[in-house]
């Protein structure tokens, strides 16, 4: 293991035993090209967010022990974290976004939902559009984060998806009912540990179509901003995920629809889109 930039992802087995909690493992990945077979080969390793009971690891067997190597034919990939808090970031695109206030809304932690699981639309749910979205992922507690230290508070990043009802916006001044129904926060694949996050491509591809890209740069308050302003009046929590803003284009969702958000670095994020009862 390397000080270069590497992956860790939450999974579990293809053949998790049957318990009380299903099962969950945190796995690490090195390789530089997520492609090769190196980087479908991954270890299993300590929960990188000891302080969070919700994301530790599931008892060892079998083949699942700590520093065993697991190929992706053998589990499926769940949200990189189980998050206590999800925040976004309102208004946060490029100079007009600045020239406002920094304001957090707030996402169900129930929204979260991983790689390939359903976005699902409700018979009442009006225009949704998905937002790609670079995601600080929080390592430990923080709380009264300078820009000096912010930074140090974060593990790594991940692709967010903000679904989000336009129509319940306008009707709903918290916007809870807008971005909490759950399957809205898709999260994943995995958690970059190290990445660069300046200038990284931010994309939807939207029924394999991609749209207008943007990048990073283009979010009006940056990642470390964003953290200072939220920590100055709670303590972030180990697991929590805090959606930086969408710069880029957006097209409606409908049921039937495939959306993948892709970001620079970390790789894409693909769910298909349903209706629900």
């Amino acid at each position: 293991m390397t000080d270069a930039p590497y992956r860790l992802a939450r999974v579990r087995p293809f053949d998790a035993a049957q318990g009380p909690l299903p099962e969950q493992f945190f796995v690490r990945n090195d390789a530089i090209d997520f492609d090769s077979p190196e980087g479908r080969l991954w270890q299993l390793v300590e929960t990188p967010f000891p302080a969070s009971f919700a994301n530790q690891n599931s008892a060892f067997r079998d083949a699942w022990t700590l520093g065993a190597t697991v190929a992706e034919e053998q589990f499926s990939f769940l949200a990189p974290c189980a998050p206590v808090n999800v925040f976004g970031m309102a208004h946060n695109t490029g100079a007009p976004g600045r020239a406002l206030p920094p304001q957090a809304f707030h996402k169900a932690a129930s929204s979260v939902i991983g790689p390939g699981e359903a976005i699902i639309l409700g018979p009442d749910t009006g225009h949704v559009d998905p937002e790609a979205e670079l995601t600080a992922i929080i390592g430990h507690p923080a709380r009264n984060l300078t820009l000096e230290n912010a930074r140090d508070a974060v593990l790594g990043f991940t692709i967010g998806n903000d679904v989000s009802d336009r129509d319940a916006q306008k009707s709903d001044e918290l916007w809870i009912s807008a971005k909490s129904p759950d399957t809205f926060t898709p999260l994943g694949p995995w958690i970059v540990v190290g990445l660069k996050d300046d200038g990284v491509p931010i994309s939807i591809v939207h029924n394999g179509t991609e749209l207008s890209p943007a990048t990073s740069d283009d979010n009006g308050w940056g990642v470390d901003e964003v953290l200072v302003y939220l920590s100055s009046f709670m303590t972030l929590q180990p697991g929590d995920a805090i959606l930086t803003g969408f710069p880029a284009e957006c097209r409606q969702i409908t049921a039937g629809d495939e959306v993948a958000c892709r970001i620079g670095g970390i790789g894409e994020l693909r769910n298909p889109v349903v209706a629900g009862p």
